[in-house]
């Protein structure tokens, strides 16, 4: 799960200042204010960490991939290639990290929290070095007990240094230092030069691991089909546009994944679970997937709007259902430990069913899959005054604390961008409630007044 993100330099941002990522993070903000870079950053890291070319530093995208993003001129704040995109990552670990050092065996250092301090330059073709990287272990206390920087000096020459651990020159081994294989990873080559440094392989591993932890989910998703194809794969996720929202309902069936709300919460099958979601929702009342024959690869979703309605096809029914049926399942389909990072999870819903999303995230970042707490981290990029509101009333009521929650409004200064965090109390209040946050509704509120005090003045003339 991310705890900390801080970007510098990248796109909108100039600098967002260290970001408090909880288990459920909300981002407001007006359209075009830079929300959605956040999450582009990341998915580019992404896939970066899914390349098989290793020499390149940060795979900015292409037709293929997560995300595009163009060159890295696009990606640098006001385009200057003279500036250096820095980025800081911190997560906990899905368990905590034990480094030895081999020469001095009673040396030990433990941590649960990895944290990673990237600066990426360009380079003479334009396209990005990495000027340092470092790791930094933590314990429960935040407490650094581990670092590690590599960093290229003025004759491009890197170093790998430590405050807190002595690597030891290899005998007969002097040779440079190499360039990190993309943004994360000392080379071999570059570890073969010394005795102790072999551990530098577990950061990069929990770094890979955390980055294919993540998922996206995008503002624009499929329409519904009248059937969908299945040939027993387990797909990553349900994709960008939700295109996997049925395989993986399947994929969940198939494999006997069986979830709960939370501790003394009856377990049901997957798409049981989701079915109830739905029903409780209010968007439908039933829901159920089958082959259109025996042995065929071919499924149809089949729908219930109410108790006494016959089944019908997903297509036939309301556009809401098959938009919000991927974010749903997303929620509860992704492995333990993931981050899901979604852009407008209430479009084409009710206001009704918005404000029901908030009480979902929230069992979602709470369910437990085989008695186990799946610890699903919730980023979500939102323009509902509805969902935020009930948010508010969880807090107030005590079902969520302020902690497991952080709310953000993005807005634009100059030609900048500044995440302004939004500061709520037990009470479900947001005491530095931003100017214009949802529109200037008193002003439309007396706009009206004075022109039905008119109107009625004209009439009685």
């Amino acid at each position: 799960m991310l705890n900390k993100l801080h970007l510098k330099n990248f796109k909108a941002w100039k600098n967002t200042g260290l970001i408090r990522l909880a288990p459920l993070t909300v981002i407001f903000g007006a359209n075009s204010a830079g929300k959605s870079s956040l999450g582009h950053l990341l998915l580019a890291l992404k896939q970066t960490a899914l390349s098989a070319d290793r020499k390149r530093t940060l795979h900015l995208g292409d037709a293929n991939t997560l995300i595009d993003l163009g060159t890295f001129a696009d990606c640098l704040h006001g385009h200057d290639l003279t500036n250096s995109l820095d980025f800081t990552l911190r997560w906990a670990l899905p368990k905590p990290l034990e480094v030895r050092d081999p020469l001095p065996s009673s040396q030990r250092y433990q941590g649960g929290h990895l944290g990673l301090d990237v600066s990426l330059i360009s380079g003479k073709s334009g396209q990005p070095e990495v000027k340092s990287l470092q790791y930094d272990l933590s314990n429960a206390n935040n407490e650094v007990v581990l670092d590690v920087k590599l960093l290229r000096g003025e004759n491009r020459k890197f170093s790998l240094k430590s405050g807190r651990y002595k690597f030891m020159n290899a005998v007969g081994r002097k040779w440079p230092l190499e360039d990190p294989e993309k943004f994360y990873r000392v080379s071999e080559v570059s570890m073969a030069r010394f005795k102790n440094a072999g551990f530098l392989t577990d950061f990069a591993l929990a770094t890979e691991t955390m980055l294919r932890s993540l998922s996206y989910l995008g503002p624009l998703r499929m329409h519904p089909q009248r059937t969908y194809q299945w040939s027993g794969d387990t797909p990553e996720g349900v994709g960008q546009m939700g295109e996997n929202t049925i395989a993986a309902i399947l994929a969940a069936q198939s494999e006997g994944r069986m979830l709960n709300r939370g501790p003394r919460r009856a377990r049901q099958s997957f798409a049981e679970f989701i079915a109830g979601w739905l029903k409780d929702l209010g968007v439908i009342h039933s829901f159920i997937v089958k082959p259109v024959a025996e042995g065929r690869k071919e499924y149809e979703v089949l729908v219930k709007t109410h108790v006494e309605a016959p089944e019908v096809k997903i297509t036939d029914v309301g556009f809401g259902v098959s938009q919000v049926l991927p974010v749903l399942v997303q929620a509860f389909y992704c492995p333990p430990n993931s981050t899901v990072w979604m852009e407008q999870p209430e479009i084409h819903l009710h206001p009704q069913v918005q404000a029901e999303l908030a009480d979902m995230f929230i069992s979602a970042i709470r369910s437990r899959e085989n008695g186990n707490d799946r610890k699903v981290q919730l980023i979500i990029e939102s323009h509902s005054e509805h969902f935020l509101n009930r948010l508010q009333r969880r807090i107030a009521e005590g079902d969520i604390t302020p902690d497991d929650v952080a709310i953000y409004f993005c807005k634009q200064v100059g030609s900048s961008t500044e995440l302004e965090p939004l500061e709520v109390n037990l009470y479900g209040d947001i005491e530095n409630w931003p100017e214009n946050f949802f529109g200037d509704e008193m002003a439309d509120l007396t706009a009206r007044t004075v022109a039905a005090m008119k109107r009625q003045q004209e009439k009685t003339k």
